[in-house]
This record gives C-alpha cells, structure tokens and sequence, in this order.
C-alpha cells in the first residue's frame, strides 16, 4: 500500500470485528510509538495497552454523554492510552521555550498519528478518543501527577468501512509569503 493512500483511506472506526490483534502485530504499533517524532527527543509519552474488563469499564463511565466511541472502549479487541509527561518536552533547564509552554500534546499527537496510521497499514482501524472526563479516567488507570491523559485509541479489525470525509480543497487553505 502506497503511504498517501495509507493517509487518504484512514478513517475513524468505532466497531469492530470480534478478532483479536495478534502480539506481533501489537508490537509492531508499539514500534511506531517508539519512533515517534518529539521536541528535543523527550519521547515525553507512556502508553497503556488496557486489556483487563474492569478497567476498561471504568474508562467507559468516563465517557462523555453521546460519545460515538463509547461502545468501541469496551468492545475493541485492543485499547490504547496515550500519557504525557507534563513540563519535559517544550521545556529547556525547566522553563517553556515557547509562548505555547508545553508541547506534550504535540507530542502525542504525533506517536497517536504514528501509532493510527500503522494500524491502518497493517489492516486495522482505529479512533481517537478525547471527550472524556480526563481525570476519572486517569484515577482508572492509575496515572501519577505530573502527566495527562489527553487520548484513549481504541483498535482493531474494522467491521465497517466508512466513505471518505469531504475535504476542502488545497486552494482553500493555502498561502503564499503571507496569510
């Protein structure tokens, strides 16, 4: 599969077959994450794979009302929370660097975009998921002060394939020298 087509065809999939993902498969998204770009090289990231029942219920209640992946926390053979370090990557000798302080989401962003684009190579189908009560869900999974949880990713074999989004054309959005 050429990349660009690997882009263009990724969706945002939230039911999936009743197939589990196998380990090697597994490892490789989880290589993806490892080679994920990050400021200065702070790979600020910590990922869980939730597995356990329990837990992954307790991730559900933390769902917003009328969240569409709702079902897909629970139900995906595979499930990914994506945690940053807070005041590392953006940071140098403890200060922001920027106006815009820390750039843990940017960071995540990027081993998400990494970690989703792999899947949909590999066959797979995935969603980020942000509408949540980040704080219930970071008591679910036991993550310390001092980092965020800002994604769940839910993953596996699709058991639909949704048409294409309508995107604005590059005319639309293009800017020479100035904006």
């Amino acid at each position: 599969m050429e990349f660009m087509d690997i882009i263009k065809e990724r969706r945002s999939i939230r039911k999936f077959e009743d197939r589990q993902v196998p380990g090697d498969v597994e490892n490789t998204l989880l290589e993806a994450i490892r080679w994920s770009q990050s400021w200065a090289n702070t790979q600020c990231w910590e990922v869980l794979v939730v597995k356990d029942k329990e837990v992954r219920s307790r991730l559900q209640a933390s769902m917003s009302k009328g969240n569409p992946a709702t079902k897909a926390i629970v139900e995906a053979p595979l499930l990914f929370g994506l945690a940053g370090r807070l005041q590392s990557s953006g940071y140098y000798k403890g200060r922001a660097a920027t106006k815009f302080g820390d750039w843990f989401l940017f960071d995540l962003g990027l081993a998400a975009q990494n970690l989703c684009l792999t899947a949909q190579a590999l066959g797979l189908g995935s969603v980020m998921v942000g509408l949540f009560d980040h704080d219930k869900a970071k008591e679910a999974l036991g993550i310390p002060e001092g980092y965020e949880l800002p994604v769940l990713i839910p993953l596996g074999y699709p058991a639909q394939a949704p048409k294409p989004p309508k995107r604005r054309e590059i005319e639309e959005f293009i800017h020479y020298d100035r904006f």
